[in-house]
């Protein structure tokens, strides 16, 4: 029977031709909701919430039963025959409305919020990379930084160099400082109003950047993505970055010594100490710097300067041979010892002298008290958290800066204390906050000024101890800091690359310096399989693209003098030939 034709008019045939009706019927009105929804979406009429954020969300279910709790309040208040003012749970005060009109209660957010999407724990240069690199690829983050000093996020090698050769003491107390060119700047990388308040950061719709000054964790826990505050309170996170820098060294003596002799110490550092040591200098007839590193010989330079105008006596003590001993080789650091003696500076290797106040430089310690109460790892030999070569500790947990001991990909696990390398691994670890999943392969450089007329740059291991092949050449007007920062307009030399136009060749004039031995030029640092592990760029600047690529590329012994040509360092062939020095210590 099914199998014959459909008699016309009957049931089946009416059936098919109603079910066609009603589709039709059903599809015309869900385009016409469609059309309606878009077009009141479009005009503002309808808008669209995000309900994922979880404190929006928690914070709309607050107003809600604060409402409904203070119903209930009023209501009592008017069988109390106080019908004018009700207490609000949340800490305001809800006030009676006109008749006829509800009542409306504000929600008071907590000072601490109790989530972040992306939380870093240290205020410092790696933090600011950090965030910087979060909201280049994430623009709607809400990201909380945790600092344990009242400042908000500002840069340190100005502390130790052109700060003190600023001589406006106004601008000094408000921690401005003149590069080398003369150009005024702060030592802080954004103003206060940067960053928003952390109580309303979870509720910016675009996001933002809010800091939590003054504040110490003291405990995280990984597997539950939670932190734990010096006051009791809990923070949890989707994301966390460490980046908790580190602290100043002391020695043992002055740490045994008398109440009076640690008031006339200082562990130099921050901008606290800062301020101590400048108020200490004013008062003081002299001062002893102990340390012969970056800090204290930059210190002793800057002091020395100033030294000359005051009459303060200034002195510098370490155990060394010579100023910036484990990093120069000898040569090159008894040079370095004439010029800061130059500067106004007595220099004493082994030896102890009386003063009014004194300046440990004599290293730094990574910050890992939280590794030990949070169950996190530490490197044995370098020192700092252990991470991988992605700067991750654990999942969804990154460290940078001072206190990361990480895998470098071409020179090995290491744990680097510079400038530049706060900036490079805090923009890595972000990055990879935001699902890049990089290994750290771009080395961070540091740098170092003996005034503005002396200085050096360099990248990968540089120790005193390794075998060194150098090539030095006459040096000129251009060859100095101050000249590349009048040609950039930088004073943060990791930054020159950017700015820096194409270098043109000296053109053999004299220097200015007082010894012409060491005019400029490139030193090797090389290993027990003589491969090139690290580069020295004496008196030699905007050069550091050039750097990496021999490093990368793993240039060895025999090439050095023509690898040295790379660089540029020479007016003419025969310059090179007649000039050319080696110079090699071995450990």
């Amino acid at each position: 029977m099914n199998c014959m034709p459909v008699p016309q008019g009957s049931w089946q045939q009416s059936y098919d031709k109603q079910q066609r009706k009603w589709n039709l019927m059903l599809a015309a009105g869900v385009i016409a909701f469609g059309m309606t929804y878009y077009t009141l979406y479009k005009t503002g009429c309808i808008m669209l919430f995000d309900y994922d954020d979880y404190q929006t969300f928690k914070s709309k279910v607050a107003g809600v039963e604060l409402q409904a709790k203070s119903a209930e309040r009023d209501e009592a208040s008017l069988e109390q025959g106080d019908p004018d003012k009700a207490e609000n749970p949340a800490g305001g005060v809800a006030e009676a409305a006109p008749e006829g009109e509800k009542a409306v209660e504000t929600v008071e957010l907590p000072e601490i919020p109790s989530h972040a999407q992306y939380l870093l724990v240290g205020a410092g240069t790696a933090a600011f990379g950090a965030f910087r690199a979060i909201k280049a690829r994430d623009p709607k983050a809400k990201i909380l930084i945790i600092g344990e000093e009242d400042a908000v996020p500002y840069m340190r090698p100005p502390l130790s160099k052109e700060l003190w050769f600023n001589e406006d003491k106004a601008e000094v107390e408000q921690l401005q400082f003149r590069q080398w060119n003369g150009k005024k700047r702060s030592v802080y990388y954004e103003p206060q109003e940067f960053f928003a308040d952390p109580k309303t950061l979870n509720t910016l719709e675009n996001g933002g950047i809010a800091l939590l000054s003054g504040k110490k964790v003291v405990k995280l826990d990984a597997g539950n993505k939670t932190v734990w505050l010096a006051g009791g309170e809990k923070i949890s996170y989707d994301k966390c970055l460490l980046a908790p820098g580190g602290r100043p060294k002391n020695l043992p003596v002055l740490a045994k010594a008398s109440t009076e002799v640690k008031e006339k110490t200082v562990l130099y550092r921050n901008i606290a100490d800062f301020k101590k040591l400048d108020d200490m200098v004013d008062k003081s007839d002299s001062v002893a710097i102990i340390g012969g590193g970056f800090l204290g010989s930059e210190l002793a330079c800057a002091l020395g300067r100033r030294a000359k105008k005051s009459g303060l006596k200034v002195y510098q003590l370490f155990p060394e041979t010579g100023n910036m001993g484990k990093v120069l080789p000898e040569y090159l650091s008894k040079w370095t010892t004439r010029k800061v003696e130059n500067e106004g500076v007595e220099v004493l290797p082994n030896q102890s002298v009386k003063v009014d106040c004194v300046v440990a430089a004599v290293g730094l310690e990574p910050n890992v008290e939280l590794a030990k109460s949070s169950n996190l790892e530490i490197d044995d030999s370098n020192g700092g958290f252990l991470v991988n070569a992605e700067l991750e500790a654990r999942r969804d947990l990154w460290v940078a800066g001072d206190a990361a001991c990480f895998y470098d990909v071409k020179l090995g696990r290491r744990r680097v204390e510079h400038h530049d390398h706060a900036v490079v691994s805090g923009r890595l670890a972000g990055e990879n906050m935001t699902g890049a999943a990089k290994p750290y392969w771009h080395q961070s450089m540091f740098w170092s000024d003996l005034g503005p007329n002396v200085g050096y740059e360099a990248i990968g291991i540089v120790d005193s101890s390794l075998r060194t092949v150098a090539v030095f050449a006459t040096a000129s007007e251009k060859d100095t800091p101050k000249a590349v920062v009048e040609e950039t307009g930088e004073g943060l030399r990791s930054e020159t690359e950017a700015a820096a136009s194409p270098v043109t060749k000296s053109q053999g004039k004299p220097s200015t310096l007082e010894s012409e031995d060491y005019g400029k030029g490139i030193v090797f640092y090389l290993n027990d399989k003589a491969s090139v592990v690290g580069i020295l760029l004496w008196n030699t600047f905007n050069k550091m693209p050039i750097a990496r690529q021999v490093l990368r590329d793993g240039a060895r012994n025999e090439d050095l003098y023509e690898v040295a040509k790379l660089f540029d360092i020479y007016d003419s062939l025969a310059d090179a030939v007649e000039d050319e020095k080696e110079a090699s210590s071995s450990s």
